[in-house]
């Protein structure tokens, strides 16, 4: 029987526990440069302190349209490189280790921060600093601007842009990357029928709504080399009938694990408004683990998941490979060290600032 706390291989790395933090959009980048700062230092270190196993950082766009909003932050220059470098420093001093999600928000890009911008929502318009996006079709979020539908050349160039993100990210001391591909932004934009109208080589079949994705895992594998880590983040439902189901989540899973992806981190959501999402205590943790069943592959399971002896069960049942944890770590970021104390694992990691603080 796994434990919470058992460690887990993936291809050169050892994580310390299943606890891991998933990617959670700041807005905390200065505008328009995509440089994370000191609230990503403290953001982040807090919870590689707090004994977490893997930490995620924000989705990060690989190029400037490619972010959700100006005060996003990227991972397609060498400005960011330079300061990402000392969180993933910081992170390795106390153990952790640390991601970056690669990510494109397409149709879903060019849009308001979700805190200060007195409340206002949507689409940012171009007057200040929005930007034309894009997508696999020209069909709109909800009531955001219309996309432009990408051409086969300017597919290429977004492969081409998650491939360099991947090297960035790797400089930057990153030790694994994720590709997003969840929670309708660009890739499941392509995955989803409903998202995806086109009539080439990247629309209609599945395997031709996968080809983005695979063509991203591929890219990015072949950069990485062999001993880093690629993980491949879903929505495994998009609560739509005909849309994107488990089933397809599975099946290209499968696809996305031959193509050289070792994990993956399945949510549910995103791509369309107006969706009834029945919430709840650890409510995802069936999607991850049916996806996991099907595709014979390593998932981790996210959503609500809360208490120390709820994600123990999780890991021990099999149902998954590792939890992440988003706002739960918000409101505690030394939930690892805390779910130690109450499930009784003596730990070798507290920080020695903090011994003072430990349960006797």
């Amino acid at each position: 029987m796994t434990s919470l706390f058992d460690p887990i291989d993936l291809r050169g790395l050892r994580v310390r526990n299943r606890i891991w933090v998933s990617p959670m959009c700041q807005y905390a980048a200065d505008e328009g440069d995509g440089v994370p700062t000191d609230w990503h230092l403290v953001h982040l270190g807090s919870f590689a302190r707090g004994g977490a196993g893997l930490v995620f950082a924000e989705a990060s766009g690989v190029t400037p349209e490619g972010r959700i909003s100006p005060h996003d932050t990227g991972i397609w220059n060498d400005a960011q490189v330079a300061a990402w470098r000392r969180v993933t420093d910081f992170a390795h001093t106390q153990g952790a280790l640390i991601g970056m999600q690669l990510a494109h928000a397409g149709r879903k890009a060019s849009v308001y921060p979700e805190w200060g911008s007195a409340g206002l929502k949507g689409s940012l318009p171009k007057a200040e600093g929005g930007w034309q996006t894009v997508s696999a079709s020209d069909l709109a979020f909800g009531d955001y601007a219309a996309p432009r539908a990408l051409t086969a050349d300017e597919i290429q160039d977004v492969v081409a842009a998650f491939v360099g993100g991947a090297r960035r990210a790797l400089d930057a001391g990153f030790d694994l990357v994720e590709v997003h591909a969840a929670h309708g932004y660009l890739a499941h934009q392509f995955l989803s029928p409903l998202s995806n109208l086109r009539d080439d080589a990247y629309g209609g079949s599945l395997e031709n709504r996968a080809r983005l994705l695979l063509e991203i895992v591929r890219g990015v594998r072949a950069e990485v080399g062999d001993e880093v880590p690629v993980f491949v983040r879903f929505s495994a439902t998009d609560y739509v009938d005909g849309g994107w189901d488990e089933h397809q989540t599975a099946t290209v899973a499968g696809w996305a694990r031959d193509a050289g992806a070792d994990l993956f981190d399945i949510s549910s959501g995103g791509l369309v408004t107006g969706v009834h999402i029945p919430s709840g205590p650890g409510y995802q943790v069936s999607l991850a683990e049916s996806v996991g069943a099907e595709a014979q592959v390593r998932v981790s399971a996210v959503g609500r998941i809360t208490e120390p002896r709820q994600a123990a069960e999780i890991i021990s049942s099999g149902q998954a490979d590792a939890v992440m944890l988003g706002r739960e770590m918000l409101r505690d970021p030394h939930f690892a060290l805390r779910a130690a104390t109450e499930l009784g694992v003596d730990l070798d990691y507290w920080p020695p600032q903090y011994l003072r603080a430990r349960p006797a």
